[in-house]
């Protein structure tokens, strides 16, 4: 699976009145990543993008073996502001996943997924993103995972198996309503 993969090293610095002159126990190292994977799709956009957005838990019935359930926990399905649970298997575990709905765009088929709490980013990540839309190539299309996040050190690998877990999810969403 193809990947694009980037890591910056940026230098936050909480609010003080002190004037900056050298580095301080106010200034702290963040390390902020965006990785991205693209797969082409036979499936019209604005089906992938309504599964993921307003009917998440059709997702249990069409992969059983990979999506358990996506509950609504606050919220209307779809909207910015709605928080969602994922339970699932990943790597041969159940996990459970709650995100928040950030933002939507319908024009490009994107949503925003904010990760409030989840087992695989704990005390690995200060903030995670998971960023899904539908993009035009040639006469197809293609569908793009974009993870952004903020790793707690250098020392994080880059979160590639989740990435293909994904990948995995979202080529059965496309092939199952590809055969329809």
């Amino acid at each position: 699976m193809p990947y694009v993969c980037t890591l910056e090293l940026a230098t936050s610095i909480s609010h003080s009145t002190k004037p900056f002159c050298s580095p301080s126990s106010d200034q702290k190292m963040a390390l902020a990543g965006k990785m991205m994977m693209y797969l082409e799709i036979n499936s019209p956009g604005e089906v992938l993008h309504d599964i993921v957005r307003n009917r998440p838990n059709d997702i249990a019935s069409m992969l059983p073996d990979k999506v358990h359930s996506c509950d609504l926990v606050e919220g209307q399905w779809g909207a910015v502001g709605s928080v969602i649970c994922w339970n699932f298997t990943y790597d041969g575990k159940k996990e459970i996943i709650k995100q928040e709905i950030e933002e939507v765009n319908e024009e490009n088929h994107k949503i925003v997924f904010k990760v409030l709490e989840a087992r695989l980013v704990e005390n690995i990540y200060k903030s995670f993103k998971i960023i899904f839309h539908v993009e035009p190539k040639g006469d197809g299309k293609l569908a793009a995972v974009t993870f952004e996040f903020e790793k707690v050190n250098p020392r994080i690998p880059y979160p590639t198996a989740f990435m293909d877990y994904l990948y995995d999810v979202f080529k059965g969403v496309d092939d199952y309503n590809s055969s329809k």
